[in-house]
């Protein structure tokens, strides 16, 4: 019974036109596609961390001479949220945002212009060095965020742009 459900749901999902991102592994078009993404130094700490991120998730078919480029501006802020009555900060809100073009180097065609971000709050507590350690955590963990959502929309541009080619 177990096997006829499951024959029943892949069925159900084939005639839907469902189809995995990464069909075909690191041979498939996205895969290859992403492997061809070079991205240029980003400024600040914040940037290395994103780029670094970047990386890694587009190049997991290996390297290929560069077709595309991701240009990327980042916006890193932190902001105080909480204020006690002895005007001290007990929260504090870190945001990181990106806009980013993926721009065909070919043609210069700017195929993606959008923006991706993310935010954390962090406790202010009396020791200063929790404190920043806690800042420089809530970056790292934006920037791995930040990364994700923007290599996704690569992925899901470069699968559009592949499926309208003949």
């Amino acid at each position: 019974m177990r096997n006829l459900l499951a024959l029943a749901a892949s069925l159900a999902l084939a005639s839907c036109g469902l189809q995995p991102m990464y069909a075909g592994g690191s041979q498939a078009a996205v895969a290859q596609g992403l492997a061809a993404v070079e991205v240029p130094a980003i400024q600040g700490r914040g940037g290395w961390l994103v780029k670094n991120a970047l990386e890694a998730r587009l190049g997991v078919a290996g390297d290929a001479a560069p077709r595309y480029r991701l240009d990327v501006r980042l916006d890193d802020s932190l902001e105080a949220l909480g204020v006690l009555n002895d005007d001290t900060i007990s929260r504090e809100r870190r945001i990181l945002r990106a806009r980013y073009q993926l721009i065909d180097i070919a043609t210069g065609a700017v195929l993606l212009d959008a923006t991706a971000g993310s935010d954390a709050g962090i406790d202010v507590v009396s020791s200063e060095y929790a404190t920043i350690a806690a800042e420089q955590k809530a970056l790292e963990n934006l920037a791995l965020d930040v990364a994700d959502r923007m290599a996704t929309q690569v992925a899901l541009t470069l699968r559009a742009q592949a499926s309208a080619q003949p």
